[in-house]
């Protein structure tokens, strides 16, 4: 194996046609901030705040490719009443230095419990909305790939310097990846090859679409976390299939499922008590008869993905993201000494905004987010850590300093 060259994090770094202040990304947590279809300022500052706090590049999250590819009712779709305003949140961010990106995607059987279709491979039984998802058909295909190509335009036109697509957590792209959702026998299910031919055509059609004006990166689960779904054998063969394709400038790796396993990708405790009652009464019941069972709890370690993505790194040249466990300056130098040229930082920064600066500036001690995960289960007000809400980063401080 050759040597790695040691590479400073917070150096500047070429992300396709973007050049990032550093090497460090806010990664998409979904912020709740976007009810009635709209970027309300609250989402604006959480963005601008992020960027002030000194990350190189903020991914906004999760905004749905079409009405029924939202996974939540107060997800974001881009249309005319908000594509402004989204480029607002673009220039407050570039006025703090860093670089704006946005995850799209389609929710898929996800949606299902946020009385969406719950459009999927195949119908598969779903926990959360406690019904039979609906496959899709012939004409669901180009209607959602073009959605796909639709929306990034609109973003690349509006300011956005990147875009990310959504190949992970059990939504629909990755559920046509995984055995055990896709169990069509056409084309578009069977072999891996045949798993894998719709996500790869809607990774094209997007790049056809954007050309070199934005980045473009795919969040992509190296493992689903549940028997018989995506794992590693498959999933780094699915990744040679990206870069041979060659229209990705970087991947994100990443884990479990959102529809069957969420805590594989989150680690820590599980918030079952705090989740359920951010549920609809009508769904509580359903949700704490279920959870104990897809609410896994696993134990926290810094990096955890890390033995997964080395299998990776190993097989591509493809830049590559880091994610899960990067919590300080000690776990990001890892993860560039083992050859992986970006990490992305979620919960910690939800905990301390300013954490990069203040590693930048010579702050050794790592977040101070214990994983509680309680912040999960405040998506439906705006995401916030429930320990440091009262310093300022609950959503009615966001509101009343976007309104000063």
């Amino acid at each position: 194996m050759a040597e790695t060259t040691l590479i400073d994090p917070f150096s500047e770094a070429r992300l396709g046609p973007v050049v990032l202040r550093n090497r460090i990304l806010k990664a998409a947590t979904f912020e709740g901030m976007t009810g009635g279809n709209i970027v309300h300022p609250q989402l604006i500052e959480f963005h601008r705040r992020m960027a002030a706090g000194g990350v190189g590049m903020s991914t906004v999250a999760f905004i749905g490719v079409c009405p029924d590819g939202r996974g939540a009712p107060n997800e974001l779709v881009v249309d005319d009443s908000n594509v402004a305003d989204l480029g607002r949140l673009a220039d407050a961010v570039h006025g703090e230095g860093a670089a704006v990106s946005a995850q799209i995607g389609h929710a898929g059987a996800v949606g299902a419990a946020a009385g969406m279709p719950g459009l999927s491979p195949s119908r598969v039984f779903s926990p959360l909305a406690m019904k039979r998802t609906q496959a899709m058909g012939a004409g669901d295909f180009d209607r959602i790939a073009q959605a796909f190509a639709d929306t990034a335009e609109r973003l690349a036109e509006n300011g956005f310097d990147a875009v990310e697509l959504h190949l992970g957590h059990g939504y629909l792209l990755s559920e046509f990846l995984s055995p055990r959702i896709n169990r069509r026998q056409d084309e578009w299910g069977g072999s891996l090859e045949k798993r894998a031919r719709y996500p790869r055509e809607v990774v094209k059609r997007v790049r056809d679409r954007v050309g070199d004006r934005v980045a473009l990166l795919a969040k992509l689960n190296m493992a689903d976390g549940v028997p018989g779904g995506l794992w590693l054998d498959e999933s780094v063969e699915f990744a040679r299939m990206l870069e041979a394709d060659g229209a990705l400038d970087a991947i994100e790796l990443t884990g479990g499922s959102s529809l069957q396993n969420p805590m594989y990708l989150f680690r820590g405790e599980a918030p079952i008590a705090e989740m359920a009652k951010a549920f609809p009464r009508y769904l509580r019941w359903g949700f704490r008869l279920a959870a104990s069972r897809f609410l896994r709890e696993y134990p926290f370690e810094e990096t955890f993905f890390l033995p997964y993505a080395r299998q990776f790194r190993s097989a591509l040249s493809t830049p590559l993201v880091l994610l899960g466990g990067v919590t300080g300056r000690e776990s990001i130098q890892r993860a560039m000494e083992e050859g992986f040229e970006f990490v992305a930082m979620g919960r910690a920064l939800i905990r301390e905004p300013n954490l990069i600066n203040e590693m930048r500036d010579g702050r050794t001690r790592a977040s101070l987010c214990i994983q509680c995960n309680k912040c999960m289960a405040t998506i439906y007000k705006g995401t916030h850590c429930v320990i440091s809400g009262q310093e300022g980063w609950g959503p009615e401080d966001l509101r009343r300093k976007a309104s000063a």
